[in-house]
């Protein structure tokens, strides 16, 4: 795939969307920290439900800590893998008071360290909170990078390298929402919605549906 069609691509992606956002409900770097930790392999309507309950509650690194592993657990049980993952965020809490003055940390290196953030979480933290270029390449952008020929890769790191390389100037920033949207929505896994896609004609996929 060209530049040329890349370009066509996210032109159209932008005009349908000029605004688009994560669907996971947050209001401080800090909600949408936990609330993407919360998120692995869960979604994004689950971890909303379980988040409209906890916020109001306790929604400061203090707050969550202190409600504890078990008193999390009550808010967060409807999502899979809650034990692990209150743990996780628990100890998110703590380092973030004892390291960070209970503020998000705003760089890869300290992002990572948190218990539960992985390379995916920690780009969409820097993305969708601080505003930095990065690409959270999740089961969707993997499939939507790779099925139209944007930028196919045999893994996400690959996939995410080749994306920031070759999504063309001005588009980088949002890239990561219109793409994860296009595949939750439209290029679906097992059918895709290919005659209603506003970029089927650009897409390089061999099989395409009806």
């Amino acid at each position: 795939m060209n530049k040329e069609k890349r370009t066509q691509i996210f032109t159209r992606l932008r005009d349908a969307n000029p605004n688009p956002t994560t669907e996971l409900n947050y209001t401080t770097p800090f909600e949408l920290l936990v609330a993407v930790i919360l998120s692995a392999q869960a979604t994004d309507v689950g971890v909303n439900k379980a988040t409209d309950k906890l916020y109001p509650v306790a929604n400061t690194p203090e707050a969550i800590l202190a409600l504890g592993v078990d008193g999390l657990k009550e808010y967060i049980k409807t999502i899979g893998l809650f034990n692990a993952k209150a743990e996780n965020v628990i100890k998110t809490c703590q380092i973030l008071i004892d390291k960070h003055n209970s503020v998000v940390p705003d760089n890869r290196k300290d992002l990572e360290a948190l218990p539960g953030v992985g390379r995916k979480t920690a780009n969409v933290v820097l993305n969708t909170a601080f505003n930095q270029p990065t690409m959270a390449v999740d089961t969707h952008i993997f499939r939507v990078s790779n099925r139209t020929g944007i930028a196919p890769g045999k893994d996400v790191l690959e996939v995410e390298k080749r994306l920031v390389r070759l999504v063309p100037n001005g588009f980088l920033m949002d890239a990561h929402h219109w793409l994860i949207l296009h595949g939750r929505y439209v290029c679906k896994a097992r059918k895709p919605q290919c005659g209603s896609c506003i970029i089927e004609d650009l897409c390089e996929y061999k099989q395409k549906t009806s």
